[in-house]
């Protein structure tokens, strides 16, 4: 392990992903569009990745690297061209609007403490693993692959989550109804569960030392943030709240996050 470049690639990272919010923050403060930060979640780990792999370059196994680079990239650039399809032209995601109902003083200090801040640290520690895979010198092994193999599920998951859902809405005749079809009827969240994967699999690929193992943090950090903090949960009181019984029907009988055959509820349980 090639300590001393690592750390100053993690300090490139960390400058990498504050440019990046930056540009984001000027661009959502002239859209007046705050959720214009989704689509380049997935770009800031594609920044990490290719700076990580950048610095690299001279240290670490040459196979791990690449990995590494890959996994991220494919992941990250899938995530951020259908974000952008999905939101482009379209109001401000609802999570965004309720976050600036509870603003109190100024608006530039509020937005970059609630909403610029709070995602780039979290995007930093979570592509931690991303960097420390760069740097160790052990090659690919079956773990790297599994985590590979991880990946590949939670990519499945989200982009055939994605198409389901998009298609499900395109039809006039679907409207106001709950999707509970493909994936969504196996789990209320495939892409949840598909970030999940791709987080864990960050850290399996940077298992090829004990440092990388104790980068475990990183994805749990991720998986608390998704469902405590801004994710399930939150989506979870919305869509009960304004779809009422039939989601409340739909919760009964699906998986809230991992996937498993839909129950079987009977009447009495209503």
């Amino acid at each position: 392990m090639a300590w001393w470049p690592m750390v100053l690639a993690l300090v490139v990272a960390a400058v990498a992903i504050c440019v990046l919010m930056g540009v984001v923050l000027l661009i959502s403060l002239r859209a007046r569009n705050w959720s214009i930060i989704d689509t380049f979640w997935g770009l800031g780990f594609v920044v990490v990745a290719i700076t990580s792999y950048l610095l690299s370059i001279g240290d670490g196994d040459s196979g791990r690297r690449l990995v590494a680079l890959l996994v991220p990239a494919i992941w990250g650039l899938r995530l951020a061209g259908y974000v952008h399809w999905r939101n482009h032209g379209k109001p401000e995601d609802p999570r965004y609007t309720a976050l600036m109902r509870r603003r109190t003083g100024a608006l530039l200090p509020y937005v970059v403490r609630t909403i610029f801040w709070a995602q780039g640290w979290v995007m930093w520690v979570v592509a931690i693993p991303i960097t420390v895979a760069m740097f160790e010198d052990a090659p690919v092994n079956s773990v790297t692959w599994i985590g590979v193999g991880l990946a590949a599920v939670g990519l499945f998951f989200e982009a055939v989550g994605d198409i389901q859902l998009s298609r499900f809405r395109a039809d006039p005749a679907n409207a106001g109804k709950i999707m509970d079809r493909g994936l969504w009827s196996w789990t209320r969240h495939p892409n949840y569960f598909g970030d999940l994967c791709v987080m864990f699999s960050f850290w399996l690929i940077a298992c090829g030392t004990w440092f990388g193992v104790l980068t475990v943090f990183a994805p749990i950090v991720m998986t608390r943030m998704l469902i405590m903090t801004t994710g399930l949960r939150m989506l979870e009181r919305r869509l009960a709240k304004t779809r009422g019984a039939d989601y409340v029907a739909y919760a009964a009988r699906t998986s809230v996050l991992i996937p498993r055959p839909p129950r079987r509820v009977s009447t009495k349980d209503h």
